[in-house]
């Protein structure tokens, strides 16, 4: 009810143009169903007092069901990718092949990498490069350990649809892609054309028992996010083998805001820790060797 006040208090003004940012995320699926619905009858009656609306939302079913047009952005830095015109009718149906076409072919565009790393070659598309100061997105090794088992094991086996993975996992694009790209960074898959692939790597971790997976994790951390093997690096080279966080977050602040920094750290410490690379302690806020688990 408070969103359809929100709704309300926006259009008593008549304002030319709406803008929503997330609308419908806060609420429930039904719920969400329903007022995009009413949105939707209202816009298609002529009973809004606006000419347009500008919708941001990283729900792609729904801007599939509400857009005439789509935008794509990049990040780091921020800009349009593409644009998809959007040119069924209203009301659309979420079982229409064009309307999972759409899907698709944003998921597509979503996966494709950009021009620039194209023209490095082969290898810098499948698996793009990544610094000490790239941003990492947290994903628990729990997810990353369920998505390369829903890839590897049937109907899919080792190759899947992105789309299909999303709607059988009920996951959104913020859950989903930063989970496959984390996949593709430690070489336990590759993501192209809108599918996820496993690796020879990741297939072997959907086979392996779980001492042999944290092994495996544990060398692909280290030979591919350079920020882990940076941390490791140091501790090595230290008498105590200690070293606080702030050494490392002062470091990486060079690169990214507080928040980046934060997340980033968060992402190395949980992945350090599942594959016992080191160990964190949160109470003295310091990296270790001692009982890395």
């Amino acid at each position: 009810m408070r969103q359809r006040v929100g709704f309300a208090r926006a259009l008593v003004v008549h304002p030319n143009i709406l803008l929503m940012d997330e609308p419908f995320s806060a609420l429930d699926v039904l719920t969400a169903e329903t007022l995009r619905s009413d949105f939707l009858n209202l816009w298609g009656e002529g009973q809004l007092p606006i000419k347009s609306v500008l919708l941001v939302t990283h729900n792609i079913e729904e801007a599939v069901q509400m857009c005439d047009r789509m935008l794509i952005f990049s990040t780091n830095p921020g800009r349009v990718v593409s644009e998809i015109p959007v040119d069924l009718p209203q009301p659309r149906h979420a079982q229409d092949p064009r309307f999972r076409a759409l899907i698709d072919r944003v998921y597509v565009e979503m996966t494709a990498r950009p021009r620039s790393e194209s023209r490095a070659g082969p290898k810098s598309e499948r698996f793009p490069g990544t610094g000490i100061g790239t941003v990492l997105t947290h994903v628990s090794s729990n997810v990353l350990t369920g998505l390369i088992e829903t890839v590897y094991g049937p109907p899919y086996n080792g190759k899947a649809d992105l789309p299909a993975i999303a709607e059988e996992q009920h996951l959104e694009v913020d859950d989903l892609f930063p989970a496959a790209e984390a996949l593709q960074l430690l070489r336990f898959a590759e993501i192209e054309g809108g599918d996820i692939k496993l690796t020879e790597a990741g297939a072997q971790f959907a086979q392996s028992e779980t001492d042999e997976r944290k092994k495996l994790f544990a060398r692909h951390l280290i030979t591919y996010v350079p920020l882990a093997a940076h941390i490791r690096r140091v501790l090595d080279e230290r008498a105590s083998h200690r070293a606080p966080k702030s050494r490392f977050f002062d470091e990486i602040e060079d690169y990214m805001a507080e928040e980046g920094a934060e997340q980033t750290l968060r992402t190395i410490i949980s992945w350090g820790r599942y594959a016992e690379t080191f160990a964190y302690d949160d109470n003295r806020q310091a990296f270790s060797l001692e009982n890395p688990a």
